[in-house]
């Protein structure tokens, strides 16, 4: 009996995404441990990562280090295919969504910070709207939106001016001189 050997080639783009999403896993592990007032309401460090992906590397990088984040991040956290699980996926995808259309608009009137709340709002927008199909089928889980809303303008724009000062502060690399 003969064995066959798969070899899988790494490029330095496989490194990069892996560099990246193990920085957006430990924020969410730091996030998780964080507590908040109430549950649905956390600083979503982990997207500050996904913007500066999203503003260096582009969407379809962004996409891959968000999708590693919440896979590995649920699974360290032992919420994988719970609820909480879906939850994230949901306002992950609407979140990554939206940035995909918002990365079209006038780079001059949206940056880091804009492209943050946009994101920040999306997310909850996902989680609501996952929440009200499948956990709680009751339209009452809107009046949570501006509580939530509130929250997501809040962390986003925080989460958009670290982002913003992080890629000033390091030069993109295709300028390392």
């Amino acid at each position: 009996m003969t064995r066959s050997v798969i070899e899988l080639t790494v490029t330095p783009e496989d490194r990069r995404v892996a560099w990246l999403a193990t920085a957006a896993v430990g924020l969410a592990l730091v996030d998780a441990a964080i507590p908040t007032p109430l549950p649905g309401i956390k600083p979503g460090l982990a997207n500050i990562v996904t913007l500066i992906v999203l503003l260096r590397y582009g969407w379809g990088t962004a996409v891959w280090v968000s999708v590693l984040r919440v896979l590995a991040g649920s699974l360290l956290l032992g919420y994988f295919l719970a609820p909480g699980f879906f939850l994230s996926a949901a306002g992950t995808t609407l979140s990554l969504l939206t940035l995909g259309l918002a990365r079209h608009l006038p780079a001059r009137w949206f940056g880091p910070v804009s492209l943050s709340i946009l994101a920040a709002l999306a997310h909850i927008g996902g989680q609501l709207l996952l929440a009200r199909a499948w956990l709680i089928p009751h339209d009452g889980v809107f009046l949570l939106l501006p509580l939530f809303a509130a929250a997501a303008l809040f962390f986003g724009t925080i989460n958009g001016l670290i982002a913003a000062k992080l890629l000033a502060d390091s030069p993109a690399p295709d300028s390392a001189s």
